[in-house]
């Protein structure tokens, strides 16, 4: 495989179906419109329906909307049963959707906005839809990590919903190590299946609106610095699209930019933080999440459970 991988790169995508959280703009749309190009059918998994329209509407291909708001565990569960019951089958579940830097804000089920949304929100849903990909063969859940993940990162199990204080740096960083926690212990669970996949994927710097919430402190260098240390959502997407799709990519695998520091360039297999693949963290995670959400699936051995506690 060459080592600047591109769209060009993607196999053929026909009688694929991608769903994809928070395709309506940024690196979701990039990421959406890729896989349509080459012949998937890509539903578009967004909060505003209305939006998603919008962008669909500009992606040539089979491409449809479905509501989803990951800030709700009743919009999660709602649009699970609706996908179950238009798609006979899922190839690959690519969960994109995210916020970052948040102000101290919850979802609708009292859990810390970031955390909620970007972890537990995405367990769920994939935890709803697993049963549409374990019957097919080569199918893949990608879930985007950050290199946030690294900075003041840790799972706080004793204050998962940052209540007694609260930074949004390290509740984003605790969430984005929350992704890639969750995908090396589902793909722990999933490899006695032998069909499905997990794989995880970070898009260095991208100029997309996820920083609006930054820092005042990290605004105005990021402004600066901006034409050097991002590149374009087209760009971020790779690394996603190259998980999702590379026939030599394998479960377990994280892909992020090849450049320095990982901050842009075209997508290679990269390492995560020595706290990201303690084992016992993990499992101890995947617990409170089936807790905290009320879904649970894929015991330790691998054999499947109900989806819904």
């Amino acid at each position: 495989m060459t080592e600047n991988w591109t769209t060009a790169s993607i196999p053929d995508q026909r009688g694929r179906v991608a769903v994809v959280t928070g395709a309506n703009t940024g690196l979701g749309y990039e990421t959406a419109k890729a896989l349509a190009e080459r012949g998937a059918s890509v539903v578009l998994a967004v909060r505003d329906v209305e939006k998603g329209a919008r962008a669909a509407a500009g992606i040539a291909g089979d491409v449809t909307v479905q509501a989803l708001d990951l800030t709700s565990l009743d919009s999660v569960r709602t649009a699970a049963a609706e996908l179950r019951s238009r798609l006979g089958r899922i190839d690959l579940l690519i969960n994109n959707a995210g916020v970052m830097y948040t102000p101290r804000q919850t979802t609708r089920d009292g859990f810390e906005l970031q955390f909620g949304t970007n972890h537990l929100g995405h367990f769920a849903l994939t935890g709803l839809l697993l049963d549409l990909m374990l019957p097919v063969p080569g199918s893949r859940v990608v879930t985007v990590s950050s290199t946030g993940h690294r900075i003041r990162a840790a799972i706080h199990f004793d204050d998962l919903q940052w209540e007694r204080s609260y930074s949004r740096v390290g509740a984003y960083g605790q969430s984005k190590l929350a992704n890639l926690m969750f995908t090396y212990e589902l793909q722990r669970r999933l490899a006695p299946h032998g069909t499905t996949v997990a794989m995880a994927a970070h898009p260095g710097i991208s100029s997309t609106e996820l920083a609006r919430n930054a820092p005042a402190a990290l605004r105005l260098p990021l402004t600066w610095l901006a034409p050097v240390i991002t590149q374009t959502p087209a760009m971020g997407a790779l690394p996603t699209l190259r998980a999702a799709t590379d026939p030599a990519a394998l479960g377990g695998q994280y892909y992020g930019p090849g450049g320095r520091f990982e901050v842009k360039g075209h997508p290679r297999l990269v390492t995560s933080s020595p706290e990201s693949y303690e084992v016992a963290v993990q499992q101890r995670l995947w617990a409170a999440s089936e807790e905290l959400t009320g879904v649970s699936f894929l015991s330790p051995a691998g054999l499947e459970v109900p989806g819904v506690g």
